[in-house]
């Protein structure tokens, strides 16, 4: 879900060329849930193989990872680890409206209503261990680094950018803001034409980064406060906020009350876990130094074993792939990947 504040930041649009040579720390489940939502077909059935096993999430990242490395882009992957204790009530409920929807999926289906099918599938996607897996050892053989962080992979992004190992944290989800990322690109992984939901239209989706700084001093908050708004509204460990708060209410309630304590003891607070451990746990969340940000050659004979001799992908499709990756190289005056990586 995330943070509930698109209506409150105004992102700048950029291309992906603008990140050409940057080191971007990639939200890997919210990119893979993405994937495994949205690449689907007519009737709002996933990719898969002969044998039935979903490939939609290795699909979006294989090709649309090798776009982005084709543009001179060094993403890295960030895994989620374990959550805090206090999300375990969101994580049943997901997992209960994820339930819900594929039961109307399955009704859709019935009545051969097939655009009204694929909404409901994609919001009953799941992202098992073993998809999650088969992702690692993915970009293990695309030679592109991936970290597994102790609990958030928001968390951990976002402490990297902080050090300065990556130039920007890149997910849908606003959450990277409240972990301090100083810069936050979305629709990476989504640029191009998209349809509107339940709507036979399409837009162009941009690349599109939020600065930090910039938004704080234009709102005109510290960045603790612009945590306890995102409290106010919800997030991940209090979903839905407080009732009649939204992002403009909220934000209004902050600038006027300031400290944490005028502003909470201000509301009527339901939730089972307290507002200061839900903040606590933004301005400190598990993270970690020990990881290594190597990019390497792609080994293409791992490649293909795994993507066409076991889930049977295009051969032809996926060399052609790692060629323009090359072939880019080559014509940048490099001899070859390993110049690159």
């Amino acid at each position: 879900m995330g943070v509930a504040l698109s209506g409150l930041f105004e992102p700048v649009e950029i291309s992906i060329a603008n990140l050409s040579g940057k080191k971007v720390a990639v939200d890997a489940y919210n990119t893979l849930y993405q994937f495994v939502s949205t690449i689907r077909q007519y009737d709002g059935s996933p990719l898969s193989d002969s044998k039935g096993n979903i490939t939609s999430h290795l699909s979006g990242l294989y090709y649309r990872t090798m776009n982005v490395m084709k543009q001179g882009v060094k993403p890295c992957f960030v895994f989620d680890g374990k959550p805090p204790a206090f999300k375990k009530q969101t994580v049943s409920d997901r997992i209960n409206v994820r339930e819900q929807a594929r039961k109307a999926y399955e009704k859709a289906l019935e009545e051969e209503d097939y655009e009204k099918a694929k909404s409901k599938a994609m919001q009953s996607a799941r992202l098992t261990s073993e998809m999650v897996d088969e992702a690692k050892e993915l970009l293990t053989y695309m030679g592109v680094p991936w970290v597994q962080a102790p609990s958030e992979g928001e968390a951990q992004a976002a402490h990297m950018c902080l050090k300065g190992d990556v130039y920007a944290s890149v997910s849908q989800d606003y959450d990277s803001l409240l972990f301090k990322t100083p810069l936050l690109v979305r629709n990476l992984n989504i640029t191009g034409k998209r349809k509107v939901p339940n709507k036979n239209i399409y837009v162009q989706v941009n690349p599109e980064k939020i600065v930090l700084k910039d938004e704080l001093n234009r709102l005109k908050l510290f960045h603790d406060q612009l945590i306890m708004l995102g409290i106010l509204v919800g997030t991940d460990y209090n979903p839905k906020g407080v009732f009649g708060l939204g992002p403009k209410k909220a934000y209004k309630l902050v600038l006027e009350k300031k400290s944490f304590d005028a502003v909470f003891s201000d509301v009527e607070w339901d939730f089972d876990i307290s507002p200061k451990e839900i903040f606590d746990f933004f301005k400190n969340p598990p993270v970690i130094d020990d990881y290594k940000l190597n990019w390497r050659s792609p080994n293409p004979d791992k490649i293909f074993e795994l993507l066409c001799e076991k889930h049977e992908f295009s051969q032809t499709r996926v060399s052609n792939a790692l060629g323009k990756l090359a072939n880019l190289r080559k014509k940048e005056g490099q001899t070859g990947l390993d110049k690159f990586f």
